[in-house]
């Protein structure tokens, strides 16, 4: 039994060979997200390192 689900870029059905896209430009769309920041993953903020740098670092 073989489950169709939606691509999350734009909706249509999901091929097999971009899962969970439905094709290569999909798939590049969903990797610009993640390069432009625009997804993250949920989490406690990180803490900066306000130290000043020395000669050990």
């Amino acid at each position: 039994m073989s489950v169709k689900t939606a691509c999350p870029i734009c909706k249509k059905p999901t091929e097999k060979k971009w899962r969970p896209f439905c094709s290569k430009r999909c798939a590049d769309a969903d990797l610009g997200h993640w390069l432009a920041d625009d997804y993250a993953i949920p989490g406690e903020p990180a803490v900066q390192d306000t130290r000043e740098p020395s000669a050990e670092d």
